[in-house]
């Protein structure tokens, strides 16, 4: 167990909980907590542990994965452009001068400057959470998928939202080609060969763009599937997908996917996915082995586990300055955060929750709690949204950048260069733009590693205990 959670379990061991930064030893080095290994948590933390002088301050960084996750990759990576590996960030590794505390944040008490974490090492131990002090607090836990009450949706929705998601769709869609492939029965195969995403934004659209690109290509390697075989459908609940791009661009991302093939349902919802069975708010009926939820996201629920004020839509309030209104030393940013847009014409608006803002705002707010350590003045985040681009899948994309559209290659390229120059660390950079070059030289590739999500079925197959892979 690390230094806080090892301080934590000594005081809950002792019969008592620590009741504030107040009454810590004065002599030790004051502790920022940052709860969240995303944006913006692990961009804080690198620019608090680069700024930090010897013995200032110690950062504690608190997330239930080791790693940070660069999500605008995870397209790629599901589409085998980019090993999966390569779009994540290993904290430990860039926040070396930081405690990395690989654990869940349960419930906050800033009033007492405490926080409650489970970690693995607490449940072998069978002890609960403990708590860790802080003087300082970042609450960056970011957004969960936003889920609705559709029925059969929680037994056969997949997300898209992580790399394990991505993986295990990419392996799910490679084993539905074998499936139609071998089966003789016309509706296991329609179904097998039929992929519904849920969802026109970024994640959805990029997904099923780099999807159906693999898809089709892998076809070509199956003696009895063609291409046009497979169908894929895209729902979207408003009249315009990829909004960030401009109506425009919408478009055209429309037009582009039509003329694949890809049957795209504007101001449609889904009703239903039970037995396997997509039901359109249109009356469209279609049996599907896949169906991908991406319709949005809300806020982390550990926001609501703390005494913190929360806007209606169940996120922080802040300030342009990254403080949590009216909670001194509490800061945050990202998905987690309301905070003002400076640059907006409109009266209350709050910057969008998107990587472009959180990344500035990570920055901002690494200096700002530096300054308030130091008793120096704080900055206010201002940035006024450059604009967008998707990818569209392999050589397509669209763009609106600074009020200029981009659509096709110049897009797709505009897209690899913008997201190649953002992820973190030269390693990963590296090896991203040796993957991009040795896929131009090479063939995709079209394995599916479906076995990886049950990795003892085959020894216990073996030891005699009469389990299957498949029932692992």
């Amino acid at each position: 167990m690390s230094g806080p959670a090892r301080e934590g379990q000594r005081e809950q061991d002792n019969g008592r909980r620590t009741t504030g930064a107040q009454e810590a030893d004065p002599g030790r080095p004051r502790r920022i907590l940052v709860v969240g290994g995303g944006y913006v948590g692990m961009y804080a933390a690198l620019h608090l542990q680069r700024g930090l002088r010897r013995g200032e301050a110690e950062v504690v960084v608190v997330d239930p994965e080791p790693y940070m996750t660069y999500q605008p990759f995870l397209p790629e990576a599901a589409a085998g452009s980019i090993s999966p590996r390569h779009v994540v960030v290993p904290l430990r590794r860039t926040l070396a001068k930081c405690q990395v505390l690989t654990g869940e944040v349960v419930s906050i008490t800033h009033a007492k400057r405490t926080a409650a974490v489970k970690t693995l090492a607490t449940a072998e131990e069978g002890t609960g959470a403990v708590d860790v002090r802080y003087d300082e607090l970042i609450l960056a836990p970011g957004s969960i998928s936003r889920t609705l009450p559709v029925p059969g949706l929680a037994d056969h929705g997949i997300g898209f939202k992580s790399v394990e998601e991505a993986i295990g769709l990419r392996n799910h869609v490679l084993e539905q080609l074998d499936i139609a492939s071998s089966t003789r029965d016309p509706q296991v195969r329609d179904a097998a060969l039929t992929f519904v995403f849920v969802g026109g934004g970024y994640a959805g659209v990029e997904a099923l763009g780099e999807l159906e690109d693999m898809a089709r290509y892998a076809s070509r390697y199956y003696h009895n599937l063609e291409p046009d075989d497979l169908k894929f459908i895209l729902v979207e609940a408003t009249g315009r997908i990829l909004p960030e791009v401009g109506e425009d661009m919408g478009r055209y991302a429309v037009r582009e996917l039509r003329g694949r093939n890809i049957d795209v349902r504007l101001q449609t919802r889904l009703e239903s996915c039970e037995n396997r069975v997509a039901v359109l708010s249109d009356g469209s009926r279609f049996p599907t082995r896949t169906l991908v939820w991406t319709a949005g996201v809300k806020p982390h629920p550990l926001l609501a586990a703390t005494d913190l004020p929360l806007d209606e839509r169940g996120r922080l309030t802040c300030t342009a300055r990254l403080q949590v209104d009216g909670a001194e030393h509490a800061w945050s940013a990202g998905d987690a955060a309301a905070v003002p847009d400076l640059t907006s014409d409109q009266p209350g608006a709050t910057c969008a929750p998107n990587a472009q803002h959180a990344v500035r705002q990570a920055k901002v707010l690494g200096r700002n709690v530096l300054a308030s350590l130091r008793g120096e003045a704080l900055q206010e985040y201002r940035h006024k949204y450059a604009g967008s681009v998707a990818s569209l899948g392999l050589h397509k994309g669209v763009a609106q950048v600074y009020g200029r559209k981009l659509k096709g290659y110049p897009a797709w390229f505009m897209h690899r260069a913008y997201h190649l120059s953002r992820v973190p660390t030269f390693n990963r950079k590296a090896r991203v733009l040796s993957e991009w070059a040795l896929a131009g030289l090479f063939k995709r590739e079209i394995v599916s590693l479906g076995s990886l999500e049950h990795p003892r079925a085959e020894f216990e197959l073996a030891a005699g205990t009469g389990r299957h892979p498949e029932a692992s």
